[in-house]
This record gives structure tokens, sequence and C-alpha cells, in this order.
């Protein structure tokens, strides 16, 4: 499945259906008067956050979305019938901005979610609504109202708990293959990484959702390597996991660089709650880790840990950090392991 986060889509409702200019022709029945109904209303464009989605691939290949218009009136008092709505179907996450790409008109937080971005219009009324003691012959009916059409751009920002920082080949994904069911993509050369990962990561019974988006290198916020167009993805998270490599030869300035471009970005990105991790200590021994750390701290400006993501070493203490960074409401517990199928139950058919 490929991973798109971003798609501009056209949308239509439907056009409200015209009222109706008819009268009542039966025989022995005379002066029947005016019978048109009115016309059935446009249907709605709605957006709808669903459960199963994390990219907007559907939308690169379908980008106009029209809703159906509504039927005309017709004598004899029928109403013409609605138009059907057009639904599009999004991920929990994506924002909803319109063609100047920066009035935001809704974002989708919540499974479920419903909001309506293009109003069909209403039917015109049949001149059965125009009759009146004065004017009991009205030859005048309503067409319906026109539809709404406009461009809009669909932006997906992931919703996660933690979001992981580092420059590339820092130790993200192996980190995240090493603490849930994630397999993102791990090798020994730069920008393995080219789209964000989620994972679920598990800690003293409870749960969180930890992102893995492509390093970062310096000039990202000017668009070198594959820039900070992925830093959105982790503008939701409630804390941030930056890693540094303990092997890079300069991790301090590392740290400088990512802290630079994470400011450059703007938004309350750089306020929010930030653990210091150096990986890869399996490579250096007690002296190159104490150095490092005290380096490193010097320019973090708080507490470093320590951790190895192909060991193991460490990992337990950064998720405990990572759990108490979280608020309570946005832990998961744990569920429990489903009964074995062919236990000591009885069986039965």
């Amino acid at each position: 499945m490929k991973f798109l986060d971003l798609a501009k889509v056209y949308i239509r409702s439907g056009t409200g259906g015209a009222g109706c200019i008819s009268f009542r022709r039966e025989k022995f029945i005379e002066y029947g008067g005016p019978d048109g109904g009115d016309g059935g209303r446009g249907g709605d464009v709605i957006v709808e956050a669903v459960e199963g989605l994390n990219t907007l691939i559907d939308f690169r290949y379908q980008q106009h979305f029209y809703a159906t218009s509504g039927q005309h009136g017709m004598g004899g008092q029928r109403t013409g019938k609605d138009g059907e709505d057009k639904i599009l179907r999004v991920p929990v996450g994506t924002e909803i901005i319109d063609e100047d790409e920066e009035t935001l008109i809704a974002d989708m937080t919540e499974v479920g979610q419903r909001v309506i971005i293009a109003k069909g219009g209403n039917g015109g009324w049949g001149n059965l609504r125009f009759k009146s003691a004065t004017n009991q012959a009205p030859r005048r009916a309503n067409p319906g109202q026109e539809a709404v059409e406009r461009t809009i751009w669909l932006r997906l920002k992931l919703i996660a708990d933690v979001g992981l920082l580092g420059m590339p080949n820092a130790g993200k994904s192996t980190f995240l293959a090493a603490t849930s069911n994630a397999r993102p993509k791990v090798a020994d050369y730069p920008f393995t990484t080219l789209v964000p990962n989620l994972g679920v990561v598990g800690i003293d019974e409870v749960e969180f959702v930890v992102a893995d988006i492509p390093g970062l290198i310096e000039g990202a916020s000017e668009g070198r390597g594959l820039g900070d167009m992925f830093l959105g993805h982790v503008e939701r998270c409630a804390v941030l996991l930056h890693l540094i490599d303990g092997t890079s030869g300069d991790p301090a300035g590392d740290l400088t660089t990512i802290i630079h471009e994470i400011e450059a970005y703007g938004g309350a990105l750089a306020d929010k709650p930030r653990i210091t991790v150096l990986n890869k200590i399996d490579a250096l021994d007690v002296e190159e880790r104490a150095f490092l750390t005290e380096e490193i701290a010097a320019v973090a400006e708080g507490p470093v840990m320590q951790m190895s993501g192909v060991s193991g070493e460490g990992i337990p203490e950064v998720l405990r950090a990572l759990r108490e960074k979280i608020d309570a409401d946005r832990l998961r517990h744990r569920k429990e392991a489903a009964p074995e199928a062919y236990g000591d139950a009885p069986w039965q058919p």
C-alpha cells in the first residue's frame, strides 16, 4: 500500500429540483385548482472519519465527487425524490482545508465524525404552495437552489502518542521494530524510512501509539533531503522521543541540528515535551557512553537516557519515561488474551 497524506479533491453538491406548475384535470371536477408538487432537495457532500484507514491513497485515483440532484416536482401534489448524499471516507486525523491551503474547515479527530462540506440545494416550491384566497390559480413555481461547487484539500496528520525524531540512521525504525509488531524497513543506509510508520507499544499493562517519520537533516526546513513535510504527523503527539546515534561522530551536533529544524518548522512542535536518548550504546564502551551523555546533556539542557534498540538495553526505562509524559486518558489498557480454542473447556459444536 502506498502512503499519501495530501490530496486535492473537487466536490459538488446536488441541485434542488424545480417546482411543478400543474392543475387538476379530472372529469366532472370543475375548477380542480393547482396541484404542482415541490422539487426534491439535492444531496450533500459529507466527509466521514472511519476506522481502518491510514492513508489518502484512494483520492489519488478519484478526485471528483458529485452528489446527485433532486428530482423535479410533479402533478398530483407529488414531491420529487431527494438527491443521494456523497460520502468521502477519510482516516482519523484528516484535516479539511479550503482551496487557499490555509483556512481550516474541519479536523476529523474521532471515529464516526461527520462534516457537511457542501450542502445540497433546497427543492423549489410547486404552484400548489402559492394558492391563496385571492390567487386560486397560480401559474408560478420556484426553481431549485443551485449546487455548491468547491475545491478542498485533505491533509492527513497521523494520530499517535509518541513521535520519533532523529537524523537518518539514528535507529528509529529499529526501536519501533523492537518494541512493537510493526515491521518498518531497517537497513544500514540513510533515508531507509520514506513514509511514516505507526506501531503500538506496550509497557506495564498499558499501550500507546508511536509514530516513526523519515529522518531530518540540516536544511530540512528549506527542503533538503525529504524536507520537513512529514513533521505534521508528530504535531498531535503528547511527547517527542529524540534518538541520537552514538556512533555518528558528532552526537551533540546532531542534536543541535534537529532542534534547529523543529524550531524552524514553527507551531507548537518545539514546545512539546521531549525525551532525549543516546542510542546504539551497544557499540560504545563505558567511558564513551559517559562522555557522550555529558556532551549531549549540555546541549539538551536536561537529562539524557541511554538505550540500544538492537540489544534491548535501556528500552524498558525509555518506555516508562514516555508513559509518564502521556496523559492517562490517552493510554489504552491491554486486552486480556482470548482463551485457547482447544483448552480445557468441553468440546461443543
